[in-house]
């Protein structure tokens, strides 16, 4: 027995909701156009202070790729901009206050960009 039989023996005669395939999802996230990514939905730049002990972050949320090519990303953000930070979860984490810079930056990459706050 799969996980969708399983599944509707749980909703007791109520039909499954149908899941798209991971593979239909990932192709449809990865698609690019002459190396910029192609992405429909804004990516957010937001500056934070919560939890860092009074230390400013700056937050780039809203990327719909896998981790290696967020790392990616990340990396060259991280050393464009000259500050430490992480990438995880679909969003990268920067060092200091750089949003302007980082929203040129990815703006030039061809995402769209809304800056926050």
């Amino acid at each position: 027995m799969d996980w969708k039989e399983a599944l509707s023996k749980a909703f007791d005669g109520i039909d499954a909701p149908e899941f798209e395939k991971e593979e239909e999802i990932v192709e449809e996230i990865s698609l690019t156009d002459k190396g910029q990514t192609v992405q429909k939905e804004p990516l957010k730049v937001l500056t934070d202070k919560k939890a860092r002990k009074g230390k400013t972050a700056t937050i780039i949320e809203g990327f719909l790729c896998d981790d290696e090519e967020l790392k990616e990303i990340a990396k060259e953000l991280k050393t464009k901009t000259g500050v430490g930070g992480s990438a995880r979860c679909g969003e990268i984490l920067l060092q200091g206050d750089c949003k302007q810079k980082v929203a040129e930056m990815l703006k030039a990459k061809g995402y769209k960009v809304k800056i926050v706050g």
